[in-house]
């Protein structure tokens, strides 16, 4: 007489936890939403927007616009793999853990070097041009020393809020996502309806800006316009033990925030271009700070205020989700002894259950390079160049690691897979990333040496300085962590169960 095999009950997220060798130190608190909140509010469309349409239009005119959908297609193939990533690996610290249990110590080491210094300078970076639009809300003449202390406004109320536990990061953060999709989704869809100047046509003519030479070039000079806007989505993973359910959750919320940041970006970009009653201008670079003017024309007086609101919410929550995610990669970093001051930085408040010594450092640091910045106010646009390539290089850092544990025979062993197509977007993702950072590395034109090479100068201090503490301090034979097991953890949750409940 035979018996039907009974299905294996899901392990729990605490029994995933003691898998990889860890104890429950969080409350998982924070719901699919929640989490999607975070990741969305860190992307920002509307800061990313704002930030880079003058430019992008100045560079490569009104097709420039391709780009959001170019990068948001190479990113969603990243994001899928860092999904199947943090499906097996629901840790805390995100590009860190997943590279050391991807490769090893060293490199996982480098990695979170890179990554940590490129988040903190765009915290920075985030603050200092959401002080515009305080300084503009406020009537607040902007100036160096206006900017400098609403940015350090920006800093300090975000880290009280993420003092508080991470039930009120996850409300602020659905906040802003309200105030994102109202300010790039709402109000791209009004101009684009009722307050059109230009032809759909627009966004298919390059309004002269190749000038003699190829548009090619020029077109590929805007790639900034999609580059500066697709990275965020990681921050999902950054806060894996606070999320009920992360295995299966947090690659939903990446894929999730790729899509609707997408998109979002898509509506406001397009509106701003169709509803700039004198778009020649902003092309010639005549125009340097255009959306303002074209609120105002659209919207009144009265509705370019409310904008303004509403994008001081979204860039306070951009902030906010910043700080909770790079303190949390201090803090798993810290955890594994990987980091000079570890034990103080892994210390974890009792009450609201957050890494507050890690948050009080992803505070300081970026309030001492706005010092900077108030300094030499030029010092914003390389910082936040490095920012960006930085970061990029640490997103392949973790698909060129899973790519190499698939031809060693790794099979993703979380809820969350993409099968036979894994190996396939795993090659793909890799391609398009290297392929973005040579865009980003790309020397300017200007003919000052340090202008043009300050993005490729800044990541080559933080590379040589990471590798010589690495070399000099070992920080690697400081942790006994686990470290390269990736095989070996897949095949100790298949027999567990895959799925995690």
């Amino acid at each position: 007489m035979s018996v039907e095999p009974q299905p294996r009950e899901a392990i729990t997220d605490q029994e995933h936890l003691n898998v990889l060798g860890y104890e429950d130190s969080f409350n998982r608190s924070m719901s699919l939403w929640a989490n999607f909140a975070l990741g969305f509010t860190y992307l920002s469309p509307l800061v990313g927007v704002y930030s880079l349409f003058a430019l992008a239009l100045s560079v490569g005119g009104p097709p420039s616009i391709w780009w959001i959908i170019i990068v948001g297609t190479g990113q969603l193939l990243v994001s899928l793999v860092f999904g199947e990533v943090v499906s097996q690996y629901p840790i805390h610290g995100g590009i860190y853990p997943w590279t050391r249990r991807l490769w090893g110590r060293r490199y996982a080491w480098m990695a979170a070097w890179v990554y940590i210094w490129a988040m903190i300078v765009t915290i920075t970076a985030v603050a200092e041009f959401g002080s515009g639009f305080a300084a503009s809300l406020f009537g607040i003449e902007s100036n160096p020393t206006s900017t400098l202390l609403i940015t350090l406004a920006f800093l300090i109320v975000a880290l009280a809020i993420n003092f508080t536990g991470t039930k009120s990061l996850a409300r602020v953060a659905r906040i802003g996502l309200a105030a994102e999709l109202i300010g790039v989704i709402g109000v791209g869809l009004y101009l684009l309806i009722f307050q059109r100047h230009q032809d759909f046509g627009v966004f298919f003519d390059t309004m002269g800006v190749e000038g003699d030479g190829s548009y090619g070039a020029a077109f590929l000079g805007a790639a900034l316009a999609g580059l500066f806007l697709f990275y965020g989505f990681e921050a999902c993973g950054d806060v894996a033990e606070e999320v009920e359910n992360p295995a299966k959750r947090i690659p939903v919320a990446m894929i999730m925030t790729i899509l609707v940041g997408g998109v979002s970006a898509l509506f406001a970009f397009g509106g701003y271009v169709l509803a700039a009653p004198d778009l020649a201008s902003i092309v010639s670079g005549e125009d340097a700070d255009p959306i303002p003017g074209i609120l105002e024309a659209s919207l009144g007086v009265v509705g370019a205020k409310i904008f303004l609101v509403i994008a001081i919410t979204a860039f306070l929550s951009c902030v906010l989700s910043l700080q909770a995610a790079a303190s949390r990669l201090l803090f798993s970093f810290a955890r594994d002894g990987m980091i000079p001051g570890h034990a103080w930085l892994s210390k974890v408040s009792a009450g609201a259950k957050v890494p507050t010594n890690a948050l009080i450092v992803a505070c300081t640091i970026p309030a001492l390079i706005a010092v900077l910045v108030w300094i030499n106010a030029d010092l914003l646009v390389p910082v936040t160049s490095f920012a960006v390539l930085g970061i990029y290089v640490a997103f392949q850092m973790v698909v060129l690691a899973a790519l190499r544990q698939r031809f060693k025979g790794w099979r993703p062993a979380g809820p969350f897979s993409l099968g036979g197509f894994g190996f396939v977007v795993n090659i793909v993702a890799l391609a398009y990333g290297i392929f973005a950072m040579v865009l980003l590395a790309i020397p300017g034109t200007s003919g000052d040496f340090f202008t043009d090479y300050v993005v490729l100068i800044g990541l080559g201090v933080v590379l040589i300085t990471g590798l010589l503490y690495l070399f000099i301090a070992r920080p690697d034979r400081k942790s006994t962590a686990p470290a390269g097991d990736a095989i070996v953890v897949a095949e100790k949750l298949r027999a567990h169960g895959t799925a995690v409940r």
